[in-house]
């Protein structure tokens, strides 16, 4: 006999972590772990720090050539970065 009060156990859980206030440290955790896979490995070599604090990410780029060249493409980086993890987590990217 099936129940008529089912829920999807993904929905449950984030359900659990939104009420319990850690949904968003998740989120943020997923964000910076996708940073080398969305990135590739040639930019996360140079990556020295990441964070974020205030919907803002910091990188800290140790090549400056390459920082330069994120800098023209901050928005569209941290689009992908929220598209890769199903969330908005971040608004913008500081590169440093």
């Amino acid at each position: 006999m099936k129940k008529s009060n089912t829920e999807r156990i993904d929905s449950v859980i984030q359900q659990f972590m939104r009420i319990n206030g850690i949904e968003t440290p998740y989120n943020q955790y997923k964000l910076i772990q996708a940073w080398p896979e969305v990135m590739g490995e040639y930019i996360a070599q140079h990556t020295d720090n990441i964070f974020i604090k205030n919907q803002t990410l910091h990188v800290h780029i140790t090549s400056p050539a390459i920082k330069q060249n994120l800098l023209l493409e901050h928005r569209a980086i941290a689009q992908r970065l929220n598209r890769k993890i199903n969330a908005q987590v971040i608004e913008d990217i500081l590169f440093y």
